[in-house]
């Protein structure tokens, strides 16, 4: 079946949650042109959406493990918007049934190792089709990959090192809580410590391989005039944007032979920077270990998340320092309002499932391109027009 067959533009999969019921919500006020539809496993909850938020939209009925009701849902949608987190619980076989139905697909998911999965088991396929499937259309990873794209199309020339810092204020929902938590009862392994998980293979030299660690330590930054320290989303971040930076070198559009990227979080006071470290670090420790499971009953539970005070007074912020052969620095930023967890992160995904139904043509790599792909490869420049347009703002160099 053809796209321009389907009877809908974009279904969203998982509308019940916190971040899917935010999506629904601003899809309904900003793309009253299109036809789309929401998904989930639990109709009363969905008819209870279309109830509060006075939707005119067709339900769809699916759990995550039916593919024939998975296969009803990408048979009559252009584009699947997935919330249904943990992915690696929910979603795998729904991008599986994408592929195998010529469906675009977003989410929202910040789970590295189960990208790396899904390029796996279904990059051939999808790029063979021509079908676009882009995780991490969130707040992971939407600021570092299309800021490190940003920088590179103002820049115009082979950037060495890009070096990005990121703040932000907002809340915390109970699916981002409940990933958080099951990625301790995997058995990961190595795929948590390699910085090019995602990353083609033969695509990472030896210069990278030494100047792409994890480890990040508290220091003064002058060209931010801010202490930076480790930043807990910089796990998932740094693996996109460099599988970014390898596409884009496919197709002769890298940013820079030996290209590396790390990053950071920023605040303006050293004892912010010392007390949020100390926190992230035990963070960590609590995931790793058996008392996860005491901490759990603690935090909210799927389907709660921060009040719409917290959303709205919310912000994110972001910089680019990027480094040129010569030794000079660029420096770059991102920034908008709004709770980036959740209010920014339902704009983000959103945005960019309409990117794949109106700037069709205008798409990286042409129509025909597919796989599984990132913010920067798959929507690239037609994206950051669209979030440019609403609210979020790319700017640079400063």
């Amino acid at each position: 079946m053809f796209k321009n067959e389907k009877n809908f533009d974009i279904i969203v999969y998982g509308a019940t949650g916190f971040t899917g019921k935010l999506c629904a919500r601003y899809l309904s006020e900003n793309a009253k042109d299109i036809k789309w539809a929401i998904a989930g496993r639990n109709k009363k909850k969905l008819e209870d959406i279309k109830k509060d938020l006075s939707l005119d939209v067709d339900i769809f009925i699916a759990e995550s493990n039916n593919e024939d009701a998975l296969d009803n849902i990408t048979l009559n949608t252009q584009v699947v918007l997935s919330t249904a987190g943990p992915f690696h619980r929910y979603s795998s076989k729904l991008v599986k049934s994408c592929v195998k139905n010529s469906s675009d697909y977003v989410d929202i998911t910040g789970e590295f190792f189960w990208i790396r999965e899904m390029i796996d088991l279904h990059h051939n396929e999808a790029s063979s089709k021509g079908v676009r499937i882009i995780p991490a259309c969130g707040y992971d990873s939407i600021p570092s990959d299309l800021g490190t794209f940003f920088a590179n199309s103002k820049i115009k020339e082979p950037i060495k090192r890009i070096e990005s810092f990121h703040a932000g204020q907002g809340g915390i929902s109970g699916g981002t809580t409940e990933t958080g938590f099951s990625m301790g009862d995997l058995k990961l392994g190595k795929k948590m410590n390699d910085p090019f998980v995602l990353n083609p293979e033969n695509s990472v030299s030896k210069e990278q391989k030494l100047l792409s660690s994890d480890s990040i330590g508290l220091k003064k930054n002058s060209l931010i005039k801010s202490w930076t320290g480790p930043f807990i989303m910089a796990v998932s971040n740094t693996r996109v944007v460099r599988r970014s930076a390898a596409l884009l070198e496919t197709k002769q559009e890298g940013y820079g032979v030996n290209f590396t990227y790390q990053e950071h979080a920023f605040y303006k006071k050293f004892k912010t920077a010392f007390l949020v470290t100390c926190v992230t670090l035990l963070f960590g420790l609590i995931l790793k270990t058996p008392v996860r499971k005491l901490v759990r009953p603690l935090l909210p539970k799927p389907g709660e998340g921060p009040s719409e005070d917290t959303m709205e007074n919310g912000f994110f912020d972001s910089f680019f320092a990027a480094e040129l052969d010569s030794g000079e620095k660029k420096l770059f930023r991102v920034y908008g309002k709004g709770d980036p967890g959740y209010k920014v992160t339902s704009k983000f995904v959103c945005e960019s499932a309409l990117t794949l139904i109106k700037e069709r043509g205008e798409l990286p790599g042409g129509e025909e391109y597919g796989g599984v792909l990132t913010p920067a490869s798959g929507l690239g420049q037609p994206l950051i027009d669209r979030l440019s347009s609403n609210g979020v703002n790319f700017e640079g160099p400063l």
